[in-house]
């Protein structure tokens, strides 16, 4: 029996010799470790103990996490002393899910997996926080392809990418290599005894949660998504992205309270007369430096920014992040909604607008006959835009994958915003009556190098207890800012020259991420930015502290423009001058935006009243004109080609090299004579966003 059992032992295991491909160098490295018999006794002894030393190990790993998430071992020692219940529950939880060991003969094994993995998601937090302010949450893992396709920026560079892969191939292959060659460990504790020690570790975690939840040592909302992951530990605030995520059903939810809320804030008819133009332009990124007393440049980076902010209405505004997130401070702009009532670090349009539509205020203003159009000089499908913008009702969308962009910031990362000036004109010309147009700008977006970049910059600038890499830091994102102001300008006197009427509405949507404090800004507060407007038909300065979801509502009503569920809603309370951060308007805005994005839609009668939009990329046509073969290439002619254009031969993509807006270069061995050419402008993942017109050899 025992030389069968060998036999068939050694049947099963995997052997590099059999098919003569010879051992990796950690794989010889394990087996001269693991092979020996003092090792393999010593092993088989812990195994033991094992419950009893998973508590330091679990201590230890949640240490090893919370160092990775502050960049500071001293940091982390604060976290332990100064919140040690949440540091007692972030470790207990990763004892619970170590405990799952026992499921197997394989412990060692498993073990090591676990533990890699909890101080994987350490390691990858630890990344994207280098590069934003807040961290690594569930609905980045979303995310992931966004981050991957997006080109000329340091959120994941492709030496970066090199290195993870190889570091993750590696550990996969030792991995694999031990779990088929790693030895086993009979149990001597009996089956339900451990069934029962899993159960009990694994049902503990939420009475745990609940009970801490109870007595306020864990936060059940974060203000501050980056400061509540620091204060209840990195693996509670994970977890509450991941359990967080969507709405639930409020209290008081019904027909009647929906309809009563609905009929006490109708607004009436619109009384709008001019019918002016109205262009939203989101300033990534944007905080006025003159506002930190830190921050001594050579010269105002924005003084045209201040030149409207003397002359026409201007204010602080309360957005939802700090650092980075864009996209919720863009939802609650375009829709009256509010991120507070979704789980922290949520994205609603990575989730709910993923398979729902949303009422926004291009809705309400198509209904007078407006043309509503966005333009953006990054990729159309970062942070699902492309779906967001259909689900809010927009017609037209012209990303970077439709722009001609040629003129990139001193390191490569992002467009200037000079483009977007004759993008946005292109977009108002497309349609006979005024606009709505939502303009996002790229020019002053992080991340900001620690090196001196420019050698020669317009403005020079002195930090007052910064070192030497936070000088550099706040040199180059002064000079960025000034580009940006400039763009206003332009942006401007574009408006001027056309001569209609135009409202211009300019926000920052976060500050930079730069770790600001809070008492190094003039408000004390670092989700407060600012928004400044212009117009040319005579609307007065009324200047006023807005939220980003009151903001599109305030200026509609100065405007004599109603007619949208938020929109009433916000435009009634305003008139009303009821406080945004009073618990009746919080109860009730999140009862209305409950209805509209998971309820039964008692608003619109259960009647899906604003559809999704068949969404127009681009507005130019991409025109293919003549083509003919030189020196071995195929040279297209044509018009509207953009670093994004790839030609398709008979309805295959084949390589294709840009050479202008107006000529595409591909080898001419991909085509012979009565072949079929299409040039698609792709955006990521090789979503078609435009094709032109077939062209036939």
């Amino acid at each position: 029996m025992k030389k069968t059992k060998d036999k068939n032992t050694e049947k099963r295991k995997f052997s590099f010799k059999k098919i003569k491909i010879p051992k990796p160098f950690f794989c010889r490295a394990y087996d001269k470790i693991t092979n020996d018999p003092g090792f393999i006794k010593k092993m088989e002894k812990l195994n033991r103990i094992s419950v009893y030393l998973h508590i330091p190990l679990a201590f230890l790993i949640c240490f090893i996490m919370e160092w990775l998430s502050r960049h500071s071992f001293s940091q982390a020692i604060g976290f332990v002393t100064g919140h040690p219940f949440a540091y007692f529950f972030n470790s207990y939880f990763i004892f619970a899910v170590l405990s799952l060991v026992y499921l197997s003969k394989r412990q060692s094994f498993w073990r090591i997996i676990i533990s890699a993995l909890f101080i994987i998601f350490g390691i990858v937090n630890s990344i994207i926080l280098t590069n934003r302010v807040t961290p690594f949450g569930f609905t980045d893992l979303a995310m992931i392809g966004d981050l991957l396709t997006m080109q000329n920026t340091k959120y994941f560079t492709a030496e970066q990418a090199a290195m993870s892969v190889v570091a993750l191939l590696i550990f996969i292959m030792l991995m694999a290599y031990r779990f088929v060659n790693g030895h086993t460990h009979e149990h001597t504790t009996k089956k339900p005894v451990r069934y029962g020690l899993i159960a009990t570790a694994i049902l503990t975690v939420p009475v745990l949660t609940v009970s801490f939840q109870n007595m306020g040592l864990l936060d059940t909302y974060f203000g501050n998504l980056a400061q509540g992951y620091l204060d209840n530990g990195y693996i509670y605030g994970f977890g509450t992205s991941f359990l967080g995520r969507g709405m639930s059903e409020p209290l008081g939810y019904s027909e009647k309270t929906i309809k009563n809320l609905v009929e006490s804030t109708d607004m009436g008819e619109s009384t709008n007369k001019t019918s002016p133009n109205i262009v939203v332009v989101l300033l990534e990124s944007f905080y006025d430096i003159n506002d930190s007393a830190f921050i001594k440049p050579s010269e105002d980076p924005i003084p045209y920014f201040h030149e409207l902010e003397a002359n026409y209405s201007t204010g602080y505004l309360k957005v939802p992040v700090v650092g980075a997130g864009t996209c919720n401070t863009e939802f609650e702009m375009l829709t009256g909604m509010s991120c507070q009532f979704f789980g922290p670090g949520e994205y609603p349009q990575k989730t709910i607008l993923k398979k729902t539509d949303c009422e926004s205020f291009a809705d309400a203003v198509k209904k007078l006959g407006y043309g509503t159009h966005v333009i953006h000089n990054n990729g159309g499908n970062f942070y699902s835009r492309a779906n967001a913008f259909s689900q809010m009702g927009f017609d037209t969308f012209t990303s970077k994958e439709l722009l001609d962009i040629t003129e990139y910031t001193p390191i490569g990362t992002w467009a200037l915003d000079d483009i977007l000036v004759d993008a946005t004109a292109d977009a108002m010309d497309s349609t006979p009556g005024p606009d709505f147009c939502y303009t996002i700008t790229v020019g002053s977006h992080g991340d900001y190098p620690k090196e001196k970049v420019l050698t020669d910059p317009k403005i020079t600038v002195e930090c007052e207890g910064k070192d030497e890499e936070k000088t550099n830091q706040w040199e180059y994102y002064c000079n960025m800012l000034n580009n940006v102001d400039r763009f206003m300008k332009e942006y401007t006197e574009m408006f001027e020259k056309r001569g209609e009427p135009t409202l211009l509405i300019m926000f920052g949507d976060h500050l930079p991420t730069m770790g600001l404090e809070p008492n190094e800004v003039k408000s004390k507060d670092l989700f407060l930015t600012k928004y400044v407007t212009w117009n040319n038909f005579g609307m007065s300065k009324q200047d006023a502290d807005l939220t980003s979801y009151q903001l599109v509502s305030a200026y509609l009503d100065r405007l004599g423009i109603h007619g949208g569920t938020l929109l009433d809603f916000n435009q009634s309370n305003m008139k009303k001058q009821i406080s945004p951060y009073t618990s009746e308007f919080r109860k009730n805005l999140e009862l209305l935006q409950y209805d509209i994005l998971y309820g039964k839609r008692y608003a619109y009668n259960g009647v899906d009243m604003y559809p999704a939009s068949d969404l127009t990329m681009g507005i130019n046509d991409v025109t293919i004109d003549k083509a003919y073969i030189f020196n071995d290439l195929l040279h297209l002619y044509g018009d509207n080609f953009t670093k994004w254009s790839k030609v398709y031969v008979n309805g295959n993509k084949v390589n294709t090299n840009y050479e202008s807006g107006q000529v595409l270069t591909i080898s001419a061995d991909e085509v012979d004579k009565g072949d079929t050419i299409t040039v698609c402008q792709l955006g990521s993942n090789n979503t078609i966003f435009r094709s032109s017109n077939d062209y036939k050899l």
